[in-house]
């Protein structure tokens, strides 16, 4: 892929709730791998953390 593609996002933010696991935290993970900025929440900090 180009780095252009990579990087769609890029300048851009994202706010993720429940990115400590399964869907909230492979979105965070999506969209900061293509450029953005996240904002990630859960109600668990450890979980957030392994995620961040």
């Amino acid at each position: 892929m180009k780095s252009t593609e990579n990087e769609i996002f890029a300048g851009k933010v994202a706010f993720i709730t429940g990115a400590g696991t399964g869907i909230g935290r492979a979105t965070a993970l999506a969209f900061s791998s293509r450029g953005a900025s996240v904002v990630i929440t859960d109600v668990t900090e450890k979980t957030l953390q392994e995620t961040a």
